[in-house]
């Protein structure tokens, strides 16, 4: 009955120890004085209960490590000229990073939002002017999506700092196309991110002097994807782009930025995929080894 206890006993002090090593090899950054806190924006519309919710998706449940906003209709309206009626779920913790660390979106709990993906988010913050970021959004429950862009930039005017509001509105348009484009002309959510990106790119190499000029981008990129749209939609993304010619983006920075950010992102996947796996799994193995050894030891 000893050696029984004794084996129980040290199998749960290994599984204690196992646990907390595994864990806490995840890390703790903290907070990076240069740039603050990191923001959290939760959106008006959601009960007490769901803001705990997203503040637990989007570990923010600790006040002292975090500041935190609340998005309304009326900031829908301020920033893009917004419906005053709209309800806003999405939520978002932004996270600002040094020069060169790109944009980076996540959305934690995808089946949540279900029109708009990482790409979209990315796209259309890139428009709107925010660089060098982490961005993380979440809702409780099933939504579109669409006003995490506006707490997004909710948080970066506060404290002194501000966006420009024909980038913000223009930015905003481009989320709503984006996401026209993939539901009702039946396009797929990437193709339709990649379509935006390649117009972006080559305004930045062409730099396009009249709208006709745009008109013929978007046509080319069309033909170049594959893509068929109706008049209608060509002529919506022509006036978009249009609006972008006209404002004062660095479309070379733009389009730059996205590559880089695609680029992070399968450069993660593929590297989580094989080495860091093999080791955790090497762990787990000699975890267990180290119990089987000492178990034998017991007995013998």
């Amino acid at each position: 009955m000893k050696k029984i206890l004794s084996i129980f006993t040290l199998f749960l002090m290994g599984m204690l120890i196992f646990t907390s090593t595994t864990f806490a090899s995840v890390g703790d950054e903290g907070i990076d004085e240069r740039f603050g806190k990191p923001k959290v924006v939760l959106g008006e519309a959601l009960s007490e209960d769901q803001k705990n919710a997203v503040r637990q998706l989007l570990d923010a449940e600790d006040p002292e490590t975090v500041e935190e906003y609340i998005v309304t209709a009326e900031d829908l309206v301020n920033y893009i000229g917004g419906d005053p009626s709209s309800n806003m779920y999405s939520s978002a913790k932004i996270t600002r990073k040094g020069e060169g660390h790109g944009l980076v979106v996540n959305i934690v709990n995808s089946e949540n939002i279900t029109e708009v993906t990482n790409e979209m988010y990315a796209n259309a913050l890139l428009t709107a002017g925010v660089e060098n970021a982490d961005v993380e959004v979440a809702s409780p429950l099933k939504v579109s999506g669409h006003s995490a862009l506006t707490g997004i930039y909710k948080a970066f005017n506060v404290d002194g700092e501000a966006l420009d509001q024909d980038r913000m509105e223009v930015a905003n348009e481009e989320l709503n196309i984006a996401t026209d484009l993939a539901e009702e002309a039946g396009l797929d959510q990437e193709k339709v991110s990649e379509l935006l990106s390649e117009i972006k790119k080559e305004i930045s190499e062409q730099n396009p002097a009249t709208k006709e000029d745009v008109e013929r981008i978007v046509s080319e990129q069309l033909d170049k994807l594959n893509i068929e749209l109706s008049p209608e939609d060509r002529e919506m993304l022509t006036n978009l782009f249009d609006k972008m010619r006209n404002l004062d983006i660095d479309f070379g920075k733009v389009a730059n930025q996205l590559e880089d950010l695609l680029g992070d992102i399968q450069g993660k996947i593929d590297g989580v995929s094989e080495e860091d796996i093999d080791g955790f799994w090497q762990t787990v193995k000699s975890f267990f080894q180290n119990i089987a050894d000492s178990i034998r030891a017991i007995f013998n």
